[in-house]
């Protein structure tokens, strides 16, 4: 597209090279004006730093080019030659100008500052398609946005001096920290801006790794953990292991990290005992928006304590966490009991969270003709069992699941068995359809890493994954039942991957912290975790935004989890009368804006 340079306001890029081939020109930000320029340029080009590996035709007195330039590439409809001929006053092979060509098509974010090159940082700043390619998708695998650089730190000052570079621009980029890209909607992403592989701080031995301690006479009792925020929780439970500890609140999935699941909320089966992992934390060290470095916890710098657990990475990179431990059992009792009836199945779950002491696990799930018994979230059944199951399904379309968990160790293996069934009387699973394993506590809580190794051998681990994940009140999930699982996911009759519905208890949750719940006493964790072929995840998608317009007209007071909100109106809405406070701390913490832009919170994109 043609343009004159005088039409539009231009904006300085230092050492900004445009490279072309012999006969053509060399420009740099040498030449006095870009009025003197030819009058129409066309041309077409991506900014990016990168490092030039490649001899530059440049005269002998010009110095070579930085080590992490910013290259600008062009496409030239009009000869360059043309334009040395209406200089003639300069040197046929290179014309030296200040040359800003990057408002042509870009915002002034789409280019980081060339300053960055020149801090200790830029060796581990990665511009290459490498890179932002595998930084600009996550586990959804639904979306694709790509940063300008990646930083791969090696130390906790690396990402201290990124952000208080940023936080002192006054145009700042945008900083997103990425654990395991397990987001599913580009939560973790940061597009145009530069995403923090906090990974890379585990093999540099740069952060504190994972040590046990003891807590102070005086404080709260018993061991902890001192975690870094990059570290996978399957790493945490090893580690602790060695000492006979563990923590005691887990996702699913162990292959996460502490910061990542800490930021969002972190639940599965234990929930109900002992709360979310953020209701499972004295203290943290935290990389504020502003490039500070705060250890916070309930009693010292509290408001950033608060908003960060469960915060979605709005108020900073968590680097530290010290988690509680409790001694460790060997083993568990691993137990399903089969419904056909929702109502039964419901409130046999809301019984066993009540009783107290009792169990350390629960979930509930759905069987159908798309969601068998045995899925990648665990190969709980036996082959024999088959057969029934399929009987029920063909008769009901949807089989109930209640999954429990006892633990038990040397002194207690002799009375288990005697507490759960003690648990289970009155109960109403369908008779004889009640199954049982022993594992030990690794095999249990690692369970679903098993089933990822066995899709990744088969090809269909990385794939689109158009999950739904809500919070449902417990006066309503009945009406949900009714009109999501027996309406929607039953005759649609395309629903891939496991169906979770379980309960939680509002008081094991802090309401001081970001994370927004149901108000109910009881409000269920609802999961619907699809898995595409590739090319069918719309039609996943459109049933997930049916889902949502059901509840919206039913006048169910869902909040989402791992949300998908993308207007400043669905997050109002979603924290309700928390949303004064999230602003607030934000304004206090991050307050030009610069973390998680995936989020969609602050950041338009």
């Amino acid at each position: 597209m043609g343009m004159d340079p005088k039409s539009r306001p231009c904006r300085s890029l230092k050492n900004a090279y445009l490279i072309v081939r012999p006969k053509d020109v060399v420009f740099k930000n040498q030449m006095p004006k870009i009025s003197s320029l030819p009058t129409k340029i066309s041309c077409s080009f991506s900014c990016k730093f990168f490092s030039i590996n490649t001899p530059l035709f440049s005269p002998p007195s010009a110095p070579p080019p930085p080590p992490s330039s910013l290259f600008l590439h062009h496409t030239v409809l009009q000869p360059l030659s043309s334009m040395a001929k209406s200089l003639s006053n300069i040197p046929t092979y290179f014309i030296l100008i200040t040359f800003l060509i990057d408002l042509i098509f870009a915002q002034p974010n789409d280019v980081l500052p060339h300053q960055l090159h020149t801090l200790d940082i830029a060796t581990r700043l990665r511009v290459d398609g490498s890179a932002t390619a595998t930084t600009s998708r996550d586990f959804g695998k639904l979306v694709r946005q790509t940063p300008a650089a990646v930083l791969y730190p090696s130390s906790i000052e690396d990402i201290i001096s990124l952000l208080k570079f940023s936080y002192n621009q006054s145009s700042p980029f945008t900083v997103a920290a990425r654990g395991c890209g397990h987001s599913l909607r580009g939560q973790a992403m940061a597009p145009s801006g530069v995403v923090v592989e906090m990974t890379s701080l585990k093999p540099s031995g740069a952060g504190i790794g994972i040590r046990v301690g003891k807590n102070n006479p005086g404080t709260a009792p018993g061991f902890y953990a001192d975690v870094g925020g990059y570290q996978l929780w399957i790493d945490v439970l090893q580690a602790t292991l060695e000492h006979g500890l563990a923590p005691v609140s887990w996702t699913d999935y162990l292959h996460l990290t502490v910061g990542g699941t800490l930021s969002n909320a972190g639940v599965s089966g234990q929930t109900f005992r002992h709360g979310p992992q953020i209701s499972n934390v004295y203290e943290m060290d935290v990389i504020t928006g502003k490039g500070e470095l705060v250890t916070c916890s309930k009693d010292m710098n509290s408001d950033l304590f608060y908003a960060v657990l469960g915060g979605l990475g709005q108020f900073g990179i968590i680097t530290r966490a010290r988690i509680p431990l409790q001694p460790a059992p060997k083993r568990v009792k691993w137990v399903r009991m089969l419904y056909d009836d929702f109502s039964a199945f419901s409130q046999d779950q809301e019984h066993l969270i009540s009783i107290n002491g009792g169990l350390d696990y629960l979930e509930g799930s759905l069987i159908t003709l798309h969601s068998p018994p045995n899925n990648w979230r665990s190969s709980f059944f036996s082959k024999s069992d088959y057969p029934r199951i399929s009987s029920l399904l063909t008769k009901n379309g949807i089989v109930y699941c209640i999954e429990v968990v006892k633990y038990y160790d040397d002194l207690t293996s002799h009375t288990v068995d005697k507490e759960l069934q003690e648990m289970f009387k009155g109960l109403r699973f369908l008779p004889g359809l009640i199954f049982t394993k022993d594992v030990t506590l690794v095999d249990f809580l690692d369970r679903v890493h098993k089933g990822e190794l066995d899709l990744q051998a088969k090809g269909l681990w990385d794939v689109p994954h158009p999950w739904l994940n809500l919070f449902v009140p417990k006066s309503r999930i009945s009406d949900f039942n009714s009109g999501v699982f027996k309406d929607i996911i039953l005759k649609s009759n395309q629903t891939i991957g496991p169906l979770l519905v379980y309960p939680m208890i509002r008081n094991k949750w802090d309401n001081g912290m970001s994370a927004a719940i149901p108000d109910e006493d009881i409000f269920y964790s609802v999961g619907l975790l699809h898995s595409s072929g590739g090319d069918d995840w719309e039609t996943l998608e459109n049933q997930n935004k049916q889902i949502l317009s059901f509840c919206d007209k039913a006048g169910i007071e869902i909040k989402q989890y791992l949300h998908r909100y993308s207007t400043k109106e669905d997050w109002m809405n979603h924290f309700g009368p928390k949303w004064k406070i999230f602003e607030d701390r934000k304004a206090q913490f991050d307050p030009k804006m610069i973390l998680s832009p995936g989020q969609k919170i602050f950041n338009s994109i």
